[in-house]
């Protein structure tokens, strides 16, 4: 590729980005940059100095580090050598307008060991030295692909991990993503069409403060009246704070979810108000579109890079007007006029217009969780859980309080099965040991959590029982002296088949941890 598909996409008369002709000082060796970059779908953009140009591929899920670990890559048009140093925002409405960080950078060299693997065979092998990768790396073409997509594949050994603050920093400036976006750095690559936005008030902005979110209740089928039926992600719950450029990103009890999902502070930092408490799901998708929430997790301990989105079901507050006690209808329609021309990380959360026995067949048939209910008249009546929201689920799963584990058994290592129960009367109650649904990772990374952890007493306080249930769910005395006990403070979810009459969960599947509830909080649904 030439740089004519690069200038085609650009005005370089309204734009400050360089040009074919920009001149940049020849490096002995030739340079590798990894470019972070929240467009319409955060990916990262992978380029190798070559023949005077970036030779550039476009990651969707990220920078592979496991030896043998592979990611799509998509080759996307040539960019000068002077785009190595661009760090800032390209403005929306622009090509690739969002934010971009140089995530890393330095120099690489071919592999002497495969000296005939180029760039025209459709094989390229090579060592990267950058300030966070260092290692070996191959990129291979897809032979049936059209879209002219290669996979960037991790050879030799396994490359050091990077943890979650790394990975929103900056190789250059050591900022976050979210502190690029409020920095005056600004490409322009064709003018932006104008945009009706909202009359703002001038003078200084305070942060709204936390407000503790509504609550569904868990039916079968839904009372009478009417209601409006939207999806229940399957997600992290959070509530997103904006004060003029400053932006809070809060689970359900308070923690911080604002380092962990960068993108989604930075897409509300761009909504065009002085200050907004919105109520939402931070949300995973997989390659079909659905919630994910092992994805979710993967995406926190930087595994993965899948698409993320903040689906926006609420609207609190907005330009210092409570809107609290307004009924449903009216706040999902001003929130439906903010989300409009809003980044696309931010999606509105629709209410369907349909009859529920489709909704859900719908649903099913997707393999999504369920719906959430609400009365179109009804307030937002914080931290409550009233009735004038329900929840219908498809697929059983709820939150439950790890207490503590049996010991390995055949070949697997570090454990055999948690221990789970949920609170009732200020007590935890047991509900089911868990065995299935860990990888290799995840039990080692557990079972050194439980390690922290441990006490010599048993936390439940129907423990131990006097006999097997039916489905064998029961911890007898004899059992009991096998057992490990831990401090009841992880919370997991849980996916099961139903509840059996002895109140013990049926074929319980571990789905990850959850780090957005408090331990006491947890009871049976």
């Amino acid at each position: 590729m030439s740089l004519r598909e690069y200038a085609r996409k650009r005005n370089f008369e309204q734009t400050s980005e360089p040009t074919g002709r920009s001149r940049v000082r020849k490096s002995k060796k030739p340079r590798f940059v990894i470019q972070k970059h929240a467009a319409t779908r955060l990916h990262y953009d992978f380029r190798l100095e070559m023949d005077g140009t970036l030779k550039s591929w476009a990651v969707p899920r990220g920078i592979p580090l496991k030896k043998g670990e592979k990611r799509l890559a998509v080759h996307v048009e040539d960019h000068p050598l002077a785009y190595a140093d661009f760090e800032g925002t390209i403005p929306k409405g622009q090509y690739g307008g969002g934010t971009v960080m140089i995530w890393d950078y330095g120099t690489y060299e071919l592999s002497e060991r495969y000296p005939n693997k180029t760039l025209e065979s459709g094989q390229l092998h090579f060592v990267l030295h950058g300030q966070k990768l260092e290692g070996e790396w191959g990129l291979v073409r897809l032979k049936s692909s059209e879209k002219d997509e290669w996979l960037l594949i991790k050879a030799g050994a396994d490359a050091t991990p990077i943890s979650e603050e790394l990975d929103d920093t900056s190789a250059v400036s050591q900022h976050s993503m979210a502190e690029i976006a409020r920095t005056d750095a600004t490409w322009e690559s064709r003018p932006a069409k104008n945009k009706k936005r909202r009359r703002l008030s001038p003078g200084p902005v305070e942060m709204p403060k936390f407000v503790e979110p509504m609550l569904a209740k868990p039916v079968t089928t839904p009372p009478a009246g009417k209601w409006s039926y939207e999806l229940k992600f399957d997600g992290y719950r959070a509530i997103a704070l904006k004060g003029g450029d400053e932006v809070r990103l809060l689970s359900r009890n308070e923690k911080d979810l604002g380092k962990k999902f960068s993108v989604v502070t930075q897409a509300v930092a761009e909504l065009g108000c002085r200050d907004a408490i919105l109520d939402g799901e931070i949300v995973a998708l997989d390659e079909n579109g659905r919630p994910s929430f092992q994805l979710l997790q993967a995406y926190e301990k930087g595994e993965e890079r899948p698409p993320l989105f903040y689906y926006a079901y609420d609207l609190l507050q907005l330009d210092g007007e409570d809107l609290r006690n307004r009924p449903l209808t009216e706040r999902k329609a001003v929130l439906q006029e903010l989300l409009e021309d809003g980044p696309e990380t931010l999606r509105y959360s629709m209410p369907f217009d349909a009859e529920l026995d489709d909704l859900l067949e719908q649903a099913k048939s997707f393999g999504l969780e369920g719906l959430i209910g609400k009365q179109a008249d009804s307030h937002y009546e914080s931290g409550r859980r009233t009735g004038a929201w329900i929840k219908l689920k498809l697929v059983s799963s709820q939150e439950l309080v790890i207490g503590g584990y049996t010991p390995p058994a055949g070949g697997r290592k570090y454990f055999g099965a948690i221990i789970v129960g949920y609170y009732a009367d200020n007590s935890l109650h047991f509900a089911a040991k868990v065995g299935s649904g860990f990888s290799e990772k995840a039990l080692k990374e557990l079972y050194h959590q439980f390690e922290s952890l441990a006490r010599e007493d048993c936390p439940f306080v129907d423990l131990p029982e006097k006999r097997n249930g039916r489905w064998g769910q029961a911890i007898t005395p004899a059992e009991m002296r096998r057992c490990h006990w831990v401090d009841p403070t992880l919370v997991c979810q849980v996916q099961f088949t139903e509840w059996t009459q002895d109140g013990k969960l049926r074929q319980p599947v571990f789905q990850g941890l959850r780090t957005d509830k408090k331990p006491q909080d947890v009871v049976r649904e």
